[in-house]
């Protein structure tokens, strides 16, 4: 209801702004106005596989894009959320179930959303898990049965593809930015690799 409520206000808002109706300045429904022109996403974090999929109805009530985080129940709907086509950031997945909607929560998650054909990235919901333990948690995906290519694009290019930014990074290509890492060992399966060298825009900005 909570949800339903701000986006009909955003909404109308929006339309009366659009009809020169001039409505009274609200910052709340100012910052709702890029959701509603689909200029950013709605964020549903949501873990349960009911919140997830009334999150879905509601984005598709408003016409508004979305994605979805945590996605930890995401296993337990693959086949509707291929339907769907929304990108999923898994995570986080490293810790303990400490509460009732992550009674699911797994590692596995990853390869049954990508078998199913949902396009997802892998994510530590910074600072819940520190950021680097990122390649960390990509490993345990593969170690759980996902496919070690995809682990990696599950942290590099999918989520550059899937917050829009995927023209400039998240691979190796003529014509993006140039950032790259290069590791001592296999941070996926090796425990203890390191950055050796750090590369940003083309230059070596970090040597080991």
């Amino acid at each position: 209801a909570l949800l339903r409520e701000i986006l009909f206000k955003a909404k109308r808002y929006h339309e009366d702004k659009e009809a020169g109706k001039n409505p009274g300045f609200d910052m709340k429904l100012e910052a709702m106005e890029p959701v509603i022109k689909g200029e950013i996403p709605l964020k549903c974090h949501a873990h349960r596989c009911d919140d997830i999929l009334t999150s879905i109805r509601i984005a598709r009530e408003f016409g508004v894009g979305i994605t979805l985080d945590h996605c930890t129940d995401g296993a337990v709907i693959a086949d509707e959320l291929a339907k769907e086509g929304l990108p999923a950031f898994v995570g986080p997945s490293l810790g303990s179930k400490t509460k009732v909607e992550l009674v699911n929560k797994s590692f596995t998650t990853p390869k049954v959303l990508h078998e199913a054909g949902v396009p997802f990235s892998i994510i530590t919901d910074a600072p819940v898990i520190p950021l680097q333990y990122l390649p960390m948690c990509a490993g345990l995906a593969g170690n759980a049965g996902l496919d070690y290519a995809e682990a990696w694009r599950a942290i590099t290019i999918n989520p550059a593809n899937q917050t829009g930014i995927g023209d400039r990074v998240g691979s190796l290509e003529a014509g993006k930015d140039g950032d790259v890492v290069i590791w001592t060992a296999d941070p996926l399966t090796t425990i203890g690799g390191e950055a050796y060298t750090t590369i940003v825009e083309g230059k070596v900005v970090y040597q080991a």
